[in-house]
């Protein structure tokens, strides 16, 4: 017969308290081994113990629990060296994204703000091919990334030469209410005829502020506030959506550190430079 443990001594062995146990019973995670009736005791088996272990070091992953109880009910090794990989994937990723963000931070509070330069410059209608949605904020990335694939495979596909740098037209309530439209577009020296969700569009004439925002993308934050300040500054912002040129990008270099975007604000021109 298999040595039974209270639960309290099944918390000592385990590691895991009291309050969580019966957390995980409740949920179905992890069931004690017998219940009595009369007065709701909970005892578990010396047997239990391996899998409350495996369970707390997946918690120590941020495992979620649906997830745990899916790997512990897999009917065999393969589906469950696969529910396990795809959890440390995901790991990985976030661990990026935080190592990323501790970098920036940490780059925010040893460098000085950006400051510029910024330029003024007057831009002309400009066909060109775009893709256009309203998006979610939280969309943006993976959305920007799949319509300027597509935009580039279209116009290879047409024999369809850019005619200048790809760009991006974003709405104010795209940021400010993480909603709104935005725009990907690449300049054309003719029109093109619409193909999936790629269709000809005149972006048009604007006066814009311009400053050139260096490497990733993942701090470009930095070049907007600078803009934003110096436009505020000199009282020459206007309604109108933010552009983006990327002048170097992914699709020029993996080298994020050789990465160049022109951040441009719509401005009333006074025809002052900068």
């Amino acid at each position: 017969m298999r040595a039974a443990l209270t639960i309290g001594d099944f918390s000592v062995a385990t590691h895991l308290s009291v309050k969580t146990l019966r957390h995980y019973h409740r949920v179905g995670l992890l069931a004690p081994a017998d219940v009595d009736a009369d007065t709701g005791y909970r005892r578990y088996t010396t047997d239990q113990i391996p899998t409350a272990q495996v369970i707390r070091r997946f918690r120590d992953l941020d495992m979620p629990l649906d997830q745990i109880h899916a790997v512990l009910e897999a009917p065999d090794l393969r589906i469950r060296n696969e529910l396990i990989s795809a959890h440390l994937a995901s790991l990985e990723q976030n661990l990026a994204r935080t190592q990323s963000a501790v970098a920036s931070l940490r780059d925010l509070l040893d460098r000085p703000p950006a400051t510029g330069p910024v330029s003024h410059r007057r831009v002309g209608a400009t066909m060109a091919a775009a893709v256009t949605a309203v998006i979610a904020m939280s969309d943006l990335v993976p959305w920007y990334l799949g319509a300027l694939g597509e935009l580039h495979a279209t116009l290879e596909a047409l024999g369809v030469p850019a005619s200048g740098p790809s760009g991006g037209t974003y709405a104010g309530g795209l940021f400010a209410d993480e909603r709104g439209q935005a725009m990907v577009f690449i300049p054309t020296a003719t029109e093109i005829q619409p193909l999936g969700r790629v269709e000809p569009v005149v972006v048009p004439a604007a006066e814009l502020a311009v400053i050139v925002h260096p490497g990733s993308l993942a701090d470009v934050d930095r070049s907007y506030g600078a803009l934003a300040a110096y436009v505020a500054s000199h009282a020459l912002q206007v309604d109108g959506p933010i552009r983006e040129h990327y002048l170097v990008g992914r699709q020029d270099t993996a080298d994020e550190s050789a990465w160049r975007t022109e951040v441009c604000w719509p401005i009333f021109s006074t025809g002052t430079a900068a």
